[in-house]
Order: C-alpha cells, then structure tokens, then sequence
C-alpha cells in the first residue's frame, strides 16, 4: 500500500464515495489568486496537459455531464473553477479544475502567466489537501508535468496527497498498460498512480473512494487529560 493510500475504511464504500462525488456543484471561478475563496474544508486540484482528459475525468467522477467545460479548444479555459462537494448543500471538501498547460496555440505569454499562477496556487492554498495530475499514457508525463512535479514535490514530502492518473487508458493493450502504471509509479515519487478510462468506467469507484478518503481523514484520538493528583 502506498503511505498516501489511507486505510480502507469499512464504513464507506464505493456506492457512498461516489453519492458524494455527485453532490459536487459550480462554486466560483476565479482568474486570479486573489479572487479566491479562503475556505477551511480540504481542496483536491485536477491539473494537467490542456488534452489530458480533464474535464472529461471530472464529469465522468461527478456523474454530471456538464459540470467541468470541456472546450473544443484546448487551452482556452483560464482560470481556476472551484466545486463544492456535501451533501444537503453542505460542503465538506471541494475540487479544484486549473487550467490545462502546453497547448501550442496559447500565447506565450498567456502560457507563463499561467504557470506561474498555478505554480503559486499549488505552493500557497493552505487547504490544499491531495493533487490529481492527469497523463495521457501514450504520451507520458513530459517536461511541463515534470516541472510541475518539481513544483510540489516538497509539500508531497509533508503529507500532500499526490495522484498520477492515466487516463484513456482503453486505447492500451493490458501489457501497455501494465509498463505505462510502472513507470507512472516510480515517477510519481511518494504519490500514487491509476489507470483511468472515461468511456470504459474504468478506475472510477478506486479514484472516488481515493478522493473520499484523502478529504475525510479519520480524526485524530482525543487526548486523555492528565491525572489529578
């Protein structure tokens, strides 16, 4: 078991993981830092290249067709959209969509503007709990994935969950599949890493029961008080 996976627990299962992964609904969106939330419930970000799947991965999780905009041109989204997840319109944890990177026909500009405000936010939200980077397989993590990573790494060091998901991983054979999870695995460095297929329901009740226990940590035991003489 990898030291980000928490232990199973047996109350919640799968169909309750992924109940509360269809509570998730439009909270903000936001262009900038600033323009965030200060929210104190724990915040899961989606990131990754601009033709990773994304938006697909976060509607196909949330049973919505809808909620995440998959734009039919990549790397259009700029800014930072931010769901709600609870039931009876609580909000116990939120998911955070940041914009998707690399794509050729981003400005320059447009481009380092961007890394630098995701490189911020993945450095700076304080409710910031676990990180979910989306790879396709067939290309690998390349070198703006890698920069990322490097990005994290030291809160990865400190307990920040970290996800390397491989998505349409139906267009692999299961030999492909099984080398790309290896090397995902060793790439991942502390983290965790899964096979994803949007049109094959593939991983989705692992990456729900993931996402669930990374926001509902058990508490910890309360602390007997001290003997009075």
């Amino acid at each position: 078991m990898s030291p980000n996976t928490p232990p199973a627990s047996p109350l919640v299962d799968a169909k309750t993981a992924n109940g509360w992964l269809h509570t998730a609904r439009f909270l903000t969106e936001a262009p900038q830092l600033h323009h965030l939330p200060a929210l104190d419930v724990p915040e899961v970000a989606f990131v990754g290249r601009s033709n990773a799947g994304k938006s697909t991965c976060i509607n196909t999780l949330t049973q919505q067709k809808r909620l995440a905009f998959a734009s039919k041109t990549p790397g259009r989204t700029q800014s930072i959209n931010l769901f709600a997840l609870g039931k009876q319109g609580a909000t116990d944890a939120v998911l955070a969509d940041l914009p998707g990177y690399g794509y050729a026909a981003v400005p320059q500009e447009a481009k380092r503007r961007w890394q630098q405000v995701m490189a911020n936010y993945l450095v700076s939200r304080p409710n910031l709990t676990g990180v979910v980077l989306l790879c396709d397989p067939r290309l690998g993590l390349t070198e703006l994935d890698e920069a990322l990573l490097d990005v994290i790494r030291p809160r990865v060091a400190q307990g920040l969950k970290f996800l390397v998901l491989l998505t349409k991983a139906d267009k692999l054979t299961r030999a492909e599949a099984n080398k790309a999870l290896s090397i995902a695995r060793l790439q991942a460095g502390g983290g965790e890493a899964k096979l994803f297929s949007a049109l094959k329901k593939q991983g989705i009740d692992e990456v729900a029961l993931t996402l669930w226990h990374w926001t509902h940590a058990a508490p910890a035991p309360d602390t007997p008080p001290p003997d009075t003489p």
